[in-house]
């Protein structure tokens, strides 16, 4: 099954002249509603902030699906179909997704996370195409996460590193490498649905791996489950976004994606032209984030984790 909502207009009274054409928005999601409430409303926010009510001077029409990692192409199919005036689009996926249905709609991305390996934009500095919107660049966090978890856990000598196989391959092989230069073992881990990220910890238990890193959209849809499961194998893990740190997992160093989802509303101020030919990659703030709790129930002390990340360090 798919979410559907749309947010309409009453019509017109009889007799009233022909009001301006209101602006249609559409938004994929880059999986099911539940886990990303928080960053559909801080969507809106933003928009509310530029002055767009919804109701009155905006129409929204948002797509997801029902599970993580299902196909999104039928949603962007739809939201053509609708004419809308632009397609906000999650995560690199999803904007392939879109581009696959529209060459010509304005596609705002939100989360972008290697938009020019990927083909969606030129270069950051000259996208051309349709795309426009925000990259989170994490695959140059990479390195640093790598070393945050060897930090707290200096003895490891093996990483597993928990992937989708469909849409992470850039950053699995940006945390390998990183991994290897830090002369650790990796062991990969392919998950696309909640019954693989079960089947992965049990084979991360097997092989003893002494801690983990998760990657992409997946991780983030399902950081619940991960976060249980890491604290059940008492396994030190890090994350690819604050929420992650925040539903248990160990540590996160990581862009905001709250913060990207709010700014993307400057990109969605409908006169999209005047935005055109740009793609920022450099206005989301980088947050450290390490839960106290997941120490605690991993029979750590605080010690062993570094002061800034305690304090939820956050930096430009």
């Amino acid at each position: 099954m798919l979410l559907v909502l749309a947010l309409l207009l009453a019509p017109p009274a009889a007799g009233a002249q022909p009001a301006t054409k209101v602006p249609r928005v559409g938004f994929i999601s880059a999986g099911p509603v539940a886990p990303r409430i928080h960053l559909w409303n801080a969507f809106r926010h933003g928009l509310r902030d530029l002055g767009y009510v919804e109701g009155q001077n905006i129409v929204f029409e948002f797509r997801a699906v029902e599970r993580e990692g299902d196909p999104v192409d039928s949603l962007a199919a739809e939201l053509v179909r609708l004419k809308v005036d632009v397609i906000v689009a999650a995560t690199d996926a999803v904007v392939q997704a879109a581009q696959r249905a529209t060459r010509t709609i304005p596609i705002v991305m939100i989360s972008g996370q290697d938009p020019e390996g990927r083909g969606l934009v030129r270069s950051l500095a000259r996208p051309g195409g349709n795309v426009t919107g925000l990259s989170i660049v994490s695959l140059e966090l990479s390195q640093k996460r790598v070393e945050l978890l060897r930090e707290i856990a200096p003895k490891i000598r093996r990483v597993a590193i928990l992937w989708n196989p469909s849409s992470d391959g850039r950053q699995f092989q940006q945390v390998e490498a990183a991994a290897r230069t830090l002369q650790l073992q990796v062991l990969s881990l392919e998950a696309r649905t909640t019954e693989d990220v079960e089947k992965a910890f049990a084979t991360a238990a097997r092989d003893h791996v002494g801690g983990l890193i998760v990657v992409g959209a997946l991780a983030f849809g399902l950081r619940a489950q991960i976060a249980a499961l890491a604290i059940r194998h008492r396994l030190p893990a890090v994350g690819p976004a604050s929420e992650v740190a925040k539903a248990g997992l160990l540590l996160t160093y990581a862009p905001s994606i709250a913060e990207g989802y709010r700014g993307a509303a400057t990109y969605v101020d409908i006169d999209i032209s005047k935005h055109a030919g740009r793609v920022n990659g450099e206005s989301i703030v980088v947050e450290q984030l390490a839960a106290r709790s997941s120490a605690h129930l991993l029979g750590w002390t605080t010690a062993r984790i570094p002061r800034y990340a305690l304090g939820g360090e956050r930096r430009s």
